[in-house]
């Protein structure tokens, strides 16, 4: 089996290409990466001479790239994606270009090599808010910013291909994703880093947005399993059921520091940030999935690793 997986380097693709490594002795993986500024080769250094790993320097928004890489794969994996919501506010641009364009350009070497799977990883934002209650995979479509935006037009391109063209796709839609080598721009992380250099951490409004928090080798097991038992043109949501608000998780991380809560800032929220997101589990759960991680042992974890490794993205 030889996969190619888009977005290697960065924090979620570098999981699961160890972990497929790892469970699959005869499986070849190869990365197609364009190295942003949110990848990061010390993620992979550790299987770089594995005999059954490629790394390819590319962008999924040039065409012939995409069709070098994908010529002579079974499946591809799609984790490429600008992710972080505060940077879709101010530059909504590059969003749409990389998570659309550059799905679609997936999307056609997938059908022009007749590639067997083609998953898309997609995100919970892509329902918007709910005050209550779990959405499922028929909830329509909501996104309430720029980069839910772009993810939720690159998931209804999937389904169109599925539908018009019979391309064998696959989807998943998980909650917010944490552990160990995550790029600081993201809550948990970049929290720790401030704490860790004894700066105030900023937290927007009141900080009671809720998330569901899913460790990220939980999400990398949902996915193999999708892969190998999920029902092509059907979409997966991934999710723990362990929501917290931004404060309860901020608090957790002063504590295990031994740091005040003074250290905390609100600030003035940001447009549209949603309050909550809820997704069930149900259907992945029928293909034998459950999620393994306890929170707080795995954000502990994440914690001492941060500590550990505080000179990592330098």
């Amino acid at each position: 089996m030889k996969i190619l997986i888009t977005g290697g380097y960065g924090f979620i693709g570098s999981h699961f290409i160890k972990y497929i490594l790892s469970k699959y002795s005869d499986y070849k993986i190869i990365n197609l990466d364009n190295i942003s500024y949110c990848a990061n080769f010390k993620n992979l250094k550790c299987i770089e001479n594995n005999k059954n790993y490629t790394f390819i320097k590319g962008d999924i928004t040039d065409t012939q790239t995409v069709e070098n890489a994908a010529k002579d794969v079974d499946w591809i994996v799609n984790f490429a994606a600008e992710s972080h919501v505060d940077n879709s506010i101010n530059n909504p641009k590059i969003f749409a270009k990389t998570n659309i364009e550059g799905t679609i350009n997936l999307l056609n070497a997938a059908n022009k090599f007749d590639i067997k799977k083609f998953l898309q990883i997609s995100t919970d934002e892509v329902y918007g808010a709910n005050a209550e209650g779990y959405f499922d995979e028929t909830q329509p479509l909501r996104p309430n910013n720029a980069y839910s935006i772009s993810k939720a037009s690159a998931d209804m391109y999937v389904i169109n291909y599925f539908k018009t063209y019979g391309t064998p796709v696959l989807i998943t839609r998980s909650s917010n994703n944490y552990g160990e080598n995550q790029y600081p721009e993201k809550l948990i992380p970049f929290f720790i880093k401030k704490l860790l250099n004894n700066e105030k951490v900023t937290i927007y409004g009141n900080g009671l947005q809720k998330r569901d928090w899913l460790y990220v080798k939980d999400n990398c097991e949902a996915i193999d399993i999708v892969l190998h038992k999920g029902q092509i043109g059907e979409i997966y949501n991934v999710s723990s059921h362990t929501e917290k608000t931004n404060l309860e998780v901020t608090k957790h991380i002063l504590k295990y520091l031994n740091k005040p809560e003074d250290m905390i800032e609100h600030i003035k929220d940001r447009p549209q940030h949603d309050t909550r997101y809820g997704i069930s589990n149900d259907k992945i759960k029928k293909l034998g999935w459950k999620n393994r991680y306890d929170f707080e042992e795995s954000l502990n974890k994440t914690i001492e690793w941060n500590i550990n490794n505080a000179d990592y993205f330098n």
